[in-house]
């Protein structure tokens, strides 16, 4: 799979950590940054691209870090057809994306390790949306809020 990570300086080691183990789990990853640590940078500047990189179909799924993982979930949610979520459980990595087809994953560099961090991404990523009529409902009025204009 085509698998986008990124990550500011609170996700920058464990970024590193996960992507070695998705290219040794023979995913493709395609690194957004940051690609060097830098203690001052913004989340946004990594996780915006790497959303906009899920919703034009660049990659198949997205890894987001920050120190919490909060963040990144904030910025990525803000670009239309991503759907992110902060995960730090198994259940909520498979049932984030069987039931609300979520894209990116995001996860804290401070909070989670990297083991456990691998097994929720390998869960995410081996996950399938289950087309269920009733997720798809939920996902259309999820859509028609993304298609909103909202008025200062």
């Amino acid at each position: 799979m085509r698998v986008g990570i990124a990550a500011d300086h609170g996700g920058f080691t464990l970024k590193d950590e996960v992507a070695a183990a998705l290219r040794g789990s023979g995913h493709e990853v395609v690194d957004f940054g940051a690609h060097q640590l830098t203690p001052g940078d913004d989340y946004p500047d990594f996780i915006i691209p790497l959303a906009r990189a899920i919703a034009s179909g660049e990659v198949e799924r997205g890894v987001a870090l920050c120190g919490s993982g909060v963040g990144a979930s904030v910025a990525a949610n803000k670009v239309s057809g991503v759907r992110a979520g902060l995960i730090h459980d198994v259940f909520s990595a498979r049932q984030g994306v069987e039931d609300d087809d979520m894209n990116v994953i995001c996860l804290g560099g401070k909070v989670i390790g990297s083991a456990l961090a691998g097994e929720l991404i390998e869960t995410f990523l081996a996950a399938h949306f289950s087309g269920a009529e009733r997720h798809n409902r939920r996902l259309a009025k999820v859509q028609a809020l993304e298609n909103q204009k909202v008025e200062p």
